[in-house]
């Protein structure tokens, strides 16, 4: 009976103390809503950086230029987008965020990225041998870019005691595909001020 007591109040114990934890609370918000709780770059950051720096983007020269020598809209393709920040970026984002910021101006006309162009065309070799042949989608159909989209973000970080200064640049190029040359040059600055306590009362 001791022996069980022994066994038992370890157990009581311990449950109690998992009782007393921190409680989790989970609340949706609106994805379209500003947050900053790290002050790390997030998706506030990714979406409103895109729609910018692509509004100034598409009311530039090029574009006009574009459209009195060619007479249509030109084509884009987003290339790649390099990370050289000192933290963990998910650079994927802020393509798709780019890409979605092209696409719903309904001014350019976006084709698919590498990695998404060797999955189509494998899927039209796909089609050749088991759709319809009333339904085959054919090779060499493919629209072709005029300009390339590419960029990069960098960090600086500034730390003394509590106090920490996040400056973020993000640098985007756009380049005629044909001639190489760069018709477009964009530039984001964000710097964010995050004071922690490092004692609490």
């Amino acid at each position: 009976m001791i022996r069980l007591k022994l066994i038992l109040i370890p157990i009581v114990i311990m449950l109690i103390i998992a009782g007393c934890g921190p409680e989790k609370k989970v609340s949706r918000i609106d994805p379209e809503e500003i947050t900053d709780l790290s002050g790390r770059w997030n998706d506030t950051d990714s979406r409103l950086v895109s729609q910018e720096m692509i509004n100034d983007c598409l009311n530039h020269q090029w574009m006009t230029q574009h459209i009195a020598n060619k007479g249509k809209k030109p084509i884009l393709i987003v290339g790649s987008m390099k990370n050289k920040s000192s933290e963990h970026i998910p650079v994927k984002t802020f393509v798709n965020d780019i890409e979605r910021a092209f696409i719903n101006s309904a001014q350019v006309t976006v084709v698919s990225s590498v990695a998404d162009r060797e999955e189509l065309r494998s899927e039209k070799e796909d089609q050749k041998i088991f759709a319809s042949p009333d339904t085959i989608k054919e090779m060499g159909r493919e629209l072709g870019a005029d300009y390339m989209m590419t960029g990069e973000i960098n960090t600086i970080v500034d730390q003394e005691g509590g106090k920490k200064v996040i400056f973020y640049q993000a640098d985007l190029t756009l380049t005629s595909i044909e001639t190489n040359v760069k018709v477009w040059l964009g530039q984001k600055k964000i710097k964010k001020f995050i004071s922690q306590n490092r004692y609490s009362p």
